[in-house]
């Protein structure tokens, strides 16, 4: 375990103003970054004829999450070519009661992006998930840097995060919110997790560690049994806990996460919960400590997760779909398997789950949802006329959900 730390630190006394709404789904995840919403009136049910508000056909590709932010959709796109010299990116505006596009931002690549083998999925170019405040949206742009917007499309400040990455399936962790920080993790570009300040993007500071070349994962904020927050990142076979506004190392432990960390981390009560690696492994670990921590703080740790989807915890379960299309339910205080259901297809999408119902994306086909008991009863199998690529997980705002596939952006609502 080494890290390099690097950069000014900034001692501020205040909080970072936030505009949001409640109801907001202003990043990766949600509003608390876990795939969890409380809103009570999603629709369980739809198709092309029935709770569909509006589909919007999008300029290009992506693997990214749509955002909801007030009235403002956003999502990322790239545009397909054969000369990876001249990609492009681009961040949709989407006015979310016309589903018209509000404004569309180019992003270009400094340099020619790596090439992403087909093997790995084709998980293209627009893999990261914006966040917001609701004064400005941020994301990562691969090799092209962190870039801020405001809300009608200015651009506040652009930040090289480095090009020098040796990462083989390309990059996707998305840029999360803290305080007064802005925190990326550029693992794929230059094997570090970098602070930056939201309104200048100045950097505030810098960890490397060459194990974060194979975390495409997004962190975590979460407190520890002492109140006191701690920034989770899961990289193959450990996850760390660092001091947020510092960015120096506290404590590590091993974890059953193979190969490269891809899921999200979840966590309550001062317990983090983690997924991953290309055999699927699954540990839970206790915040808090020293170093070392793995033989004083895990709880468990044990076979059975997922490559790429990342769990949601709901009624004192864990619950994820793998990339197979097999869901789990397993009890977080043992770990031990609660239930299995087969889902046809396979998954990249994450689940999110919305008054006690698991909905879960496939790739082709279609949105399953389930009752979030260890049963996961089938409640519905909505399916979409389009035979593209869906593997961004949904944002769940105010009665709606928004779902992207590689062509299009959906809203879905109660229409009676």
């Amino acid at each position: 375990m080494k890290l390099k730390l690097g950069g000014t630190v900034l001692l501020v006394a205040h909080l970072l103003q936030m505009n949001l709404l409640a109801k907001d789904w202003p990043g990766f995840r949600g509003p608390n970054g876990d795939g969890s919403s409380d809103d009570t009136s999603v629709p369980i049910k739809w198709s092309d004829d029935d709770n569909l508000q509006w589909k919007l056909k999008l300029p290009g590709k992506g693997y990214s999450s749509p955002i909801v932010v007030g009235d403002r959709v956003f999502v990322t796109t790239y545009g397909a070519t054969n000369d990876l010299s001249k990609l492009k990116r681009q961040l949709v505006c989407v006015n979310r009661k016309t589903g018209k596009i509000s404004w569309s931002k180019e992003i270009a690549s400094k340099v020619a992006e790596r090439g992403i083998p087909q093997f790995a999925g084709t998980p293209g170019y627009a893999s990261h998930t914006p966040v917001s405040d609701g004064e400005r949206v941020y994301n990562l742009y691969g090799n092209a840097g962190v870039i801020a917007f405001d809300l009608e499309g200015n651009q506040v400040w652009q930040e090289d995060v480095g090009t020098e990455g040796r990462s083989t399936f390309g990059s996707s962790s998305s840029p999360i919110l803290y305080n007064n920080q802005l925190i990326v993790m550029a693992g794929s570009e230059s094997e570090s997790i970098r602070s930056l300040d939201p309104k200048t993007g100045q950097q505030i500071w810098k960890t490397e560690a060459g194990s974060l070349s194979r975390s495409y994962s997004t962190p975590l904020i979460a407190a520890n049994e002492k109140g006191e927050d701690e920034l989770l990142v899961s990289v193959a076979y450990e996850v760390w806990g660092l001091n947020p506004t510092t960015g120096k190392l506290l404590w590590y432990s091993e974890t059953r996460v193979d190969n490269a960390a891809c899921p999200g981390i979840v966590a309550k009560d001062g317990i983090a919960y983690l997924i991953g690696g290309r055999s699927g492994g699954r540990t839970a670990v206790k915040l808090g400590g020293k170093d070392d921590v793995t033989k004083s703080h895990v709880q468990w740790s044990t076979t059975g997760g997922a490559y790429v989807p990342s769990p949601v915890l709901h009624g004192g379960h864990l619950y994820w779909v793998n990339d197979r299309g097999v869901a789990n339910c397993v009890d977080i205080k043992t770990g031990k398997q609660q239930g299995t259901k087969r889902l046809s297809g396979r998954f990249y999408a994450s689940m999110v789950v919305a008054n006690d119902k698991l909905y879960a994306v496939s790739r082709f086909g279609g949105t399953r949802v389930l009752e979030a008991t260890p049963e996961m009863k089938e409640v519905a199998s909505n399916k979409l006329s389009d035979d593209s690529d869906f593997s961004a997980s949904p944002a769940i705002s105010d009665g709606q959900i928004f779902i992207r596939s590689d062509a299009n952006l959906y809203c879905i609502g109660a229409t009676k």
